[in-house]
């Protein structure tokens, strides 16, 4: 048993300098931050990530119509990011609307695959439930409100939808036709939804 004990103490020497020069390196690169190749030194950490007000669209029914409604939210932005904006906008309206006033006619469990902004337009893919259930008015109505909601912050921007991949073109069992790309402005002419 001595024999044993007396082994093991080299064992802990060494398993004590190791944890020793850990620490001080741990000290040291935290006092002495590395620099970046070619002598610059290293960029702030800032998020650049600000609170600003943007708007989700909702469905109201007026004198058995529905119209568009927006609703003003604040939300996280970084102007380096647009994409993160509006990805935040639709995950909102896929959510579903907070309260009984307002309503939507996007179906349950739509989730948003991806959100890009290029210079053709933005561009958006959704999961297959966007295409499924209602009838032509519910088409329109969560049609707009994918658009008004992804343009909240360009109006005039043109908008290219995708669903599990593949571009858009008919919605609905009654097969409401979507042209691509579509702008708030196309939109309103091809369908008689109106907007607040």
């Amino acid at each position: 048993m001595i024999s044993k004990v007396t082994r093991s103490r080299p064992a802990l020497i060494v398993l004590a300098a190791v944890g020793l020069a850990s620490a001080g390196t741990a000290v040291w690169l935290t006092l002495n931050p590395p620099w970046f190749a070619g002598g610059d030194s290293p960029p702030p950490v800032t998020s650049g990530a600000q609170q600003q007000d943007t708007q989700v669209f909702w469905l109201v029914n007026k004198d058995d119509t529905l119209v568009l409604v927006p609703t003003t939210i604040r939300l996280e932005a970084n102007p380096a990011q647009p994409e993160r904006l509006i990805q935040s906008r639709l995950e909102r309206l896929l959510a579903g609307p907070a309260n009984g006033d307002v309503a939507t006619s996007i179906p349950a469990n739509t989730r948003l695959n991806r959100v890009e902004v290029k210079a053709d337009g933005i561009h958006i893919d959704l999961s297959a439930e966007f295409v499924r259930g209602g009838g032509s008015a519910s088409m329109q109505g969560r049609l707009g409100q994918l658009i008004y909601t992804a343009t909240a912050g360009d109006p005039n921007a043109p908008v290219w939808i995708s669903v599990s991949g593949e571009p858009l073109r008919v919605l609905g069992g009654e097969g409401l036709e979507v042209t691509q790309p579509m702008s708030r402005q196309q939109f309103q002419a091809a369908f008689p939804l109106r907007s607040q």
